[in-house]
């Protein structure tokens, strides 16, 4: 009963109860009450019928399969008996995916991709019923070994435990970086979880590390999983190695109007123009940018601090989590690209998937034009994978080029060797590749299909709810730097932000950009009273900054506040001190205790790590103190030296052996007191 009946029921109780009216009164009036709802609401419904407009379909990127239909019906009804699922953050796992779908076709089987959110995965174990069935999960882990966000409902599923998984066929291959300390987690977990519930495993679990190359560990565990696949169910490979189109160009009407052509909007047509909450990653907020100022001095880099105004979005954040920015490509390369291929940019078309039974109908929203697919929907910046190189190939007359680009698609060390150096640390990206091969002329429509989807960029919030709820503020380095091919190259989605600048004065309309928020597990301890140490140089200080701000808040509010100590570092204090006035302010109030380092403004240069070498009593006091420690930046190099040196505080103070430390750090993480957010 909803709290309306409720109130309605002892209304009625209490009337009678006072001896205002008998129970026969009380049924009288109810039987002229059911009377009078039946007259207005029913006896004229036939006669009364409203007349409706027709029913119109506005144009939406289809991804999912029907509500009504699993994933085991739909293979059986289509003859398939492969099945990609993947895990992806980022796209990665998709694309791979993707590709390991349509290599089956070449093995005498038939692959169709999907994506575990959008199945019932309890369904798996009906795979068994399905001849020659297999299989294959590309699984990427994200932070710090967790699922990504699609796969989240697998994962819990697989740790129920009672899953009967007996006569399934499977193979994992997993998406991590080797500077995460729970490296390939994800893919280790599923690998693994399967073979416990039943599942029988047809090849080795293949590892691909994102912080090496993990094209080359992909293409090496491909080229020996199918022939395992043929010799375990006793087929051949066809021999043929064509390069066949999922997607074909498609007609489009010369009188389509404009309004039912994408503008950039990730799934709903019109979504930028026609904004409905809630924001998510398919429908995310046109935010105006209110603030975009620079914080270094003289350094010779750009850093940017961002505040993105969501007063009417209906938004919430919290002290931690990440905005999500969807980027557009230099405008400069679009025009490039279109230039060398002779492309009218500004024609509309659309892709569609040649298999009428698959889920993803486009490979992007379609129809849009060029000039929008290659600005908003496609990834024109990052070096092109193996697998585009080799159906590029085949459009080139010039043999020697031909054999080039498939040389460099082959799985033997020449092969990788040769893409490794030309591709991948000359950072070459579908522009470089076409202006160094003149002989080289694709279809625009077949490279947009070939390349992976321009995907947001995720900034750790800046800000606290508490002292900003109407904005949500960001701060991030604009990258930009000179390729070995002498190209410059600029980050595509700093590089874009930092064009978007309120005009002077507070004239004209605000520049917008679309964004969404992602929660995150990086969190201040419930208790403001709980010590926190905060290790985050340089960008790393994002999320710090909206934590001070949050403790200043109770502080202000009367509250009593626990030790809130900062480790910040930078290359040369006069520079690249960010927030510096704001910090020395909060250290001035008693809010803060801070430590710095200033890598380059002596001779011998020191970190934030050489700093906690110098403070151990005060890291073990917290640690002793149910405190929490924090760490946020760069994975690969501070992250590890501040997880060694906590070590080395735990078995100096602590008198622990390294492997009883280690343990200690791992009940501490297990327990949300030792948190990261870091990246490579």
């Amino acid at each position: 009963m909803s709290s309306a009946d409720a109130g309605a029921g002892e209304t009625v109780e209490a009337v009678v109860e006072a001896g205002l009216l008998s129970m026969t009164d009380v049924f009288i009036l109810s039987l002229a009450g059911g009377f009078a709802v039946y007259w207005f609401f029913f006896r004229n419904r036939k006669q009364d019928l409203p007349n409706f407009k027709k029913l119109s379909i506005a144009p939406v990127l289809e991804r999912s399969e029907s509500s009504d239909t699993t994933f085991i019906t739909k293979m059986k009804n289509t003859n398939r008996n492969v099945i990609v699922f993947y895990g992806s953050q980022t796209g990665t796992a998709e694309e791979f995916a993707t590709r390991l779908a349509k290599d089956a076709s070449r093995y005498g089987m038939k692959g169709m991709v999907a994506d575990p959110e959008e199945c019932d995965m309890e369904d798996l174990s009906k795979l068994a019923d399905i001849e020659n069935s297999l299989a294959i999960f590309c699984m990427a882990t994200y932070g710090e070994g967790d699922p990504t966000d699609n796969a989240q409902e697998f994962h819990e599923f697989l740790n129920g435990g009672d899953a009967d998984l007996s006569g399934i066929r499977y193979s994992v291959f997993g998406l991590g970086n080797k500077t995460y300390e729970h490296y390939n987690s994800m893919g280790k977990f599923v690998d693994k979880r399967l073979g416990e519930l039943g599942g029988e495993r047809v090849f080795e679990l293949g590892l691909g590390d994102d912080d090496a190359n993990i094209e080359e560990d992909f293409v090496t565990w491909k080229e020996k999983f199918w022939p395992a696949v043929c010799a375990y169910f006793g087929v051949e490979a066809t021999g043929e190695n064509v390069n066949t189109r999922q997607y074909e160009l498609g007609t489009v009407a010369e009188d389509l109007s404009k309004e039912k052509v994408f503008n950039g909007e990730p799934a709903r047509l019109g979504s930028y123009n026609t904004q409905k909450p809630p924001y998510d990653v398919k429908n995310p907020y046109m935010s105006p940018i209110a603030v975009n100022r620079e914080l270094h001095k003289d350094s010779g880099r750009s850093c940017m601090h961002i505040e993105l105004d969501i007063s009417e979005s209906k938004i919430r954040y919290e002290s931690g989590d990440h905005v999500a920015i969807y980027p557009i490509n230099d405008t400069e390369i679009v025009e490039k690209i279109g230039k060398r291929l002779g492309v009218d940019l500004d024609e509309v078309f659309t892709l569609n998937n040649i298999d009428e039974d698959a889920s993803k109908k486009h490979p992007f929203p379609c129809p849009c034009s060029y000039r929008t697919a290659l600005t908003h929907y496609v990834d024109i910046m990052n070096p092109p994978r193996t697998h585009v190189l080799g159906e590029l190939a085949e459009y080139t007359e010039v043999a020697k080029d031909k054999e080039f680009l498939q040389k460099m698609t082959q799985a033997t060390e020449e092969g990788k060797g040769l893409y490794l150096d030309w591709i991948a640390k000359d950072h070459r990206n579908i522009l470089a590749v076409l202006e160094d091969i003149p002989s080289l002329k694709p279809p625009l429509d077949h490279i947009c299909e070939l390349l992976p989807r321009l995907q947001p960029r995720f900034y750790s919030i800046s800000s606290s709810p508490k002292m900003y709820p109407k904005s949500i503020h960001v701060t991030a380095v604009v990258v930009e730097y000179t390729t070995p091919t002498n190209r410059l190259t600029k980050g595509v989605c700093t590089a874009w932000l930092s064009t978007k600048k309120p005009g002077t004065g507070g004239n004209g309309p605000l520049p917008r950009v679309p964004i969404y928020v992602r929660k995150s597990q990086f969190r201040l301890p419930f208790k403001p009273t709980t010590p926190v140490i905060m290790v985050g140089p340089g960008t790393g200080l994002a999320p710090f900054r909206g934590f001070i701000q949050e403790r200043s808040y109770f502080k202000g509010e009367g509250k009593p506040i626990g030790d809130t100590i900062l480790y910040f570092g930078c290359r040369n204090k006069a520079n690249d001190f960010i927030y510096q006035d704001e910090m020395e302010d909060y250290v001035k109030q008693g809010v803060l205790k801070m430590h710095t380092a200033f890598s380059r403004d002596q001779a011998q240069k020191v970190y934030v790590q050489h700093l906690l070498d110098q403070n151990h009593q005060e890291i073990w006091d917290v640690l002793n103190n149910n405190g929490h420690l924090y760490i946020c930046g760069d994975a690969k190099n501070m992250a590890r030296e501040v997880h060694s040196m906590i070590v080395k505080i735990l078995t100096t103070k602590g008198e622990m052996s390294t492997e009883a430390a280690e343990d200690y750090i791992k009940k501490l993480q297990s327990k949300g007191r030792y948190s990261a957010d870091v990246w490579s």
